[in-house]
């Protein structure tokens, strides 16, 4: 058998098949990412082709600006609250749904239904539930009773609405992650288990949980994220609210480019949004990746 020759790679030793892909993100994220930094150095309105730098200034502000600290307290709420959320009911939601049940496909299908509903109509639909005048929920209160409540005038009470609404919509991605990672799980480890006389609980706790860490990792981060990001959910119940109250930095940045025109501080609030992102999902991967076990 004889044996062909490799030929070389293309530029610089980079296999020539690579090339769209790298300038495909070196066009819509490297470039747009250092146009960023650039933008957030300066006074630049969003629309004048005209504008002067002006250093860190807007980055210095960004530390004695109390909207923006309340802001990142509310992100952090936001991102940290539905991951909590979505871990907990998805999981708790897998463990009933990967047994013998009549109709836990239906089922299923239900859980994860509010997921292909675009978040903005997901936020007009709590929003018709939870407001004041006329709102299902105020209805039912009144008819057991209850003084009507202002679901989104305080605003931490209406944060936590938000952060509801955000983990009931995608508490189904959390749950689907969950089935695939049970199902991976051999059943000879319960089986041995329950012949050592472990109970359910036990099993939960000593087989189910430490093999499901690459699954719990996975939709940690993915709820960190899009926790973090949210912006459709707030604009459509609450617009940031009451005030600044229950604004997001997406939300926030939005309403500085477009209202304050102040395109050179919205890009330096992206730019510390990415941060946040970045040691927070660094810090969870290397939580749960510590915790990962293997499978013998």
């Amino acid at each position: 058998m004889s044996l062909r020759k490799r030929t070389p790679s293309l530029y610089g030793g980079i296999d020539s098949m690579y090339l769209p892909a790298l300038v495909m993100v070196g066009v819509f994220i490297f470039y747009p990412f250092i146009r960023g930094v650039v933008i957030s150095c300066t006074n630049w309105n969003g629309y004048s082709p005209s504008y002067k730098f002006i250093g860190l200034k807007n980055y210095l502000n960004m530390f004695t600006d109390r909207r923006v600290l309340n802001t990142v307290r509310n992100t952090l709420v936001y991102g940290l609250g539905s991951t909590v959320l979505q871990t907990v009911f998805g999981f708790l939601l897998a463990l009933f749904l990967d047994g013998r049940l009549r109709g836990k496909s239906f089922i299923r299908t239900i859980v994860y239904l509010p997921v292909i509903i675009s978040p903005l109509i997901m936020g007009y639909i709590w929003y018709f539930f939870f407001r004041y005048s006329g709102g299902a929920m105020n209805d039912v209160m009144m008819l057991i009773g209850a003084d009507p409540v202002d679901w989104f005038a305080g605003g931490r009470r209406a944060v936590r609405v938000i952060t509801g609404i955000n983990s009931f919509q995608y508490v189904g991605v959390a749950m689907i992650i969950f089935l695939a990672g049970l199902q991976s799980i051999g059943r000879h480890y319960y089986e041995a288990a329950t012949i050592d006389g472990a109970g359910r609980m036990q099993q939960i706790g000593r087989i189910t949980i430490p093999l499901l860490m690459p699954a719990i990792n996975t939709n940690v981060i993915f709820a960190v994220i899009m926790g973090m990001k949210l912006f459709d959910v707030i604009v459509a119940t609450t617009n940031g609210g009451p005030g600044y109250a229950s604004q997001s930095l997406s939300t926030m940045m939005y309403s500085l480019y477009f209202s304050a025109q102040d395109a050179g501080y919205a890009a330096a609030l992206g730019n510390l949004m990415l941060v946040i992102i970045l040691l927070l999902t660094g810090l969870l991967l290397k939580f749960f990746r510590s915790r990962e076990v293997d499978l013998v």
